[in-house]
Formats: C-alpha cells, structure tokens, sequence
C-alpha cells in the first residue's frame, strides 16, 4: 500500500495577475502531486528583501503518495510551467510563482536540493500568519511547538492585509465520488484504465472475472450454441462480485473502480441470444439490476472499430482471434442505445481513438481532468 504524506507548503507571487498565478498554482499542484485539502486566506506583503511589486501569498495543506524528493521536483516543474524563469543569482527578485516546502509529516530533512522545515519560515509573517491560519496546532519539528506559538515569537514587523478574493479548491476524484464503473467495447482498454486510476488513487479495483468463465472460449467457437450459457454465468457472477464487493469497502480504501457496469450484460445479450431467449434472460436482469449499487460515475470509452481490432490483436487471447468487426460494431450500438436512454446514470463518454492513455502520461492527465470536472 502507498504511504500517504502530509505537506505544507507556500505559495507566492507579485507579476502579473496574482490571484490568477496562484490558482494556476493550486489547480497544478491537485493534478500533479495530489489533493489539496486547505488553502488559507489571500495575504498582501510588501516584497520581502528588494525592492518590487507587492507579493500576495497563501499556504495550502497537501496530502501526496510522493515522497520528499520527488515533491520538490514536481514543485519546481510546475513552476516552470507556469513561466518561473530561475538563474544563479541568490538575490530575492521578481516572481509571478514561488512554491516553496515548509512542513512534510514531521521530518527534518537536509539534503542538497531540499531543507525541511524551510529555514527562514520562522523569521516571515507572510508565511506564518497564512500557515497559522490553517495548521495553528501542527508542532514544528524542531522548534517543538505548535505553528500558532511560533507565530507569536516571530520578529519580523512587515504589515501584512488580508484580502477579501478567495481561491477554488479543487475538489479530488476521491471525495466526488466513492464508485466508478469503467466501460467500453472488447478492447477498448477499460481494465487498463481502471488499473492506472486505481493504483494513483490508491483505489479498491474490481476486475471482471471473464479469464474463469469456461464458457467464453467454447463462445467464440460455436456462438449459437454457447451464447445462453455464456450469458447466464457472466450474470451471475457479475451479480456476485459486485454485490460482495461493493457491500464492504476497504477500511483503507474508500473508493472503488471496477472495469464494468453490470448493464454490459443486457447490451452483450441482446448481440449474441436469439429473441426468445433474449426475453428470458431480460426478465432475470431486471430481478438483478434492482438490487445493483449503481455507480457514482459510469465512464464509457468510446474507441472505433479498427482501434479494438488491433488491440485485441496485440494482447493476443487466443479465443478472441475470431472477432470480427461486425461483432464489435453491434456491441458498439448496444453501448450507445444504453447510453442514449439513461437519464438517472451519472454519464461520461470519451472518445480515446487517438489516444495512448497507456504510454502517454498526457492522455492520461486528459482523461482524469475530464473525470475531476465531470
């Protein structure tokens, strides 16, 4: 299990529009290095140590699964992102964003790149006051005393204004929502998807349990003769694991991603039974889906056709060879019928033709923004 840490840091800016820079600020440090949990109030500065512009400067709490090291670098990549220009002079200067570390958890640290607690946090009212307001009982590692005393002994007689401008906290994945179902056509790439969210997030996964269904490769062999069966075992074991898993989440993981709705039953069914049978196994879903914990979110991968053949194709099941294109677009209709007549289903569709959201850490970031502002 991934270690969850909690960091303080200081955020500040004096070019430019600053409540702008700063919420650009706030918004990268959710998506790159996790959830912001508090975010003080705005305070006016004057430039500390030359002369310039007035600063506004915050604090905000972070709780982040990266380690120290690997913080401080994804800080400083933001920053630069955000057009920060560094050179070698150790002068204090001009800047549209600083972010700098004042707590992790409560370590010391002092390494070339990084000294945790920040050295100088203590002699500035513009990070105290901002810090007090939102981690006033958090000790100081080495001081020993809690950030509200630290305060109070402060030398530094700058004024500095509270102003009335508030910034957006953004809300993390975690608290919208507690279930997401990952859906798409065979190939579509829902179970990598949901692997990758879940690792991230630290997530309980459901996978669905199609690789122990003895009578998936006898399907594709003889269809007609098979597809009853198929259907009937797939419902109930579908039934099975959601109803087991989604009954008792994991104390230590709140949220669930599983790779398929139970709906895919019906639109797989409606392909691959006869009329008859089809009326059969309608009556048994609509039993089962009442009882089914719907999803806070369903997620629907839309990928074309020729996309789902090459990737079937690369992770080489052997009883999926015979896929055809027909097959996929009829289960592609299935999606978009299901999709078009749900009106209390929280629905996101996203189209990953011409994306690698596997490879390509953008398409990713793409894809869980789409999610975050759902």
């Amino acid at each position: 299990m991934k270690i969850q840490h909690n960091t303080y840091l200081s955020l500040g800016t004096n070019q430019g529009n600053k409540l702008e820079n700063l919420q650009k600020a706030i918004n990268s440090i959710a998506n790159i290095v996790g959830n912001v949990q508090k975010i003080s109030s705005v305070y006016k500065t004057p430039a500390w140590g030359f002369k310039g512009d007035d600063f506004y400067n915050i604090c905000v709490q972070v709780s982040t699964y990266q380690n120290a090291s690997q913080l401080i670098t994804s800080l400083l990549q933001i920053e630069k992102n955000l057009g920060r220009l560094r050179n070698e002079t150790k002068e204090y200067q001009n800047r549209n964003i600083d972010i700098d570390i004042l707590l992790f958890n409560d370590e010391i640290i002092l390494t070339k790149n990084l000294i945790v607690p920040h050295p100088k946090m203590l002699q500035r009212k513009f990070v105290m006051i901002p810090l007090a307001e939102i981690a006033s009982n958090t000790f100081h590692p080495i001081e020993k005393k809690q950030i509200s005393v630290c305060l109070q002994n402060i030398d530094d007689s700058s004024q500095i204004q509270r102003i009335k401008n508030k910034l957006i906290r953004p809300i993390p994945i975690t608290e919208k929502y507690n279930y997401i179902a990952i859906e798409g056509n065979i190939g579509a790439g829902k179970t990598s998807l949901a692997k990758m969210i879940t690792e991230e997030y630290n997530a309980k996964l459901v996978l669905e349990r199609f690789a122990d269904n003895p009578f998936l490769p006898k399907f594709y062999k003889d269809k007609e003769r098979y597809a009853f069966p198929l259907e009937m075992s797939f419902l109930a074991d579908r039934y099975q694991q959601l109803s087991d898993d989604l009954a008792q989440f994991d104390l230590f993981k709140n949220f669930l991603v599983s790779d398929y709705y139970i709906f895919k039953s019906l639109i797989f069914a409606q392909v691959t039974l006869s009329e008859d049978e089809y009326l059969l196994y309608r009556k048994m879903f609509n039993l089962i889906y009442k009882e089914i914990t719907k999803p806070d979110l369903y997620v629907y991968l839309y990928q074309n056709t020729e996309r789902l053949l090459e990737n079937i194709k690369k992770r080489g099941r052997n009883y999926e060879k015979n896929i055809e294109s027909e097959y996929l677009k009829k289960i592609q209709e299935g999606y978009k019928n299901f999709i078009n007549t749900q009106k209390d289903l929280n629905l996101l569709v996203i189209d990953v033709s011409d994306l690698d959201f596997v490879n390509n850490k953008k398409d990713y970031n793409y894809i869980i923004d789409k999610i975050k502002n759902n």
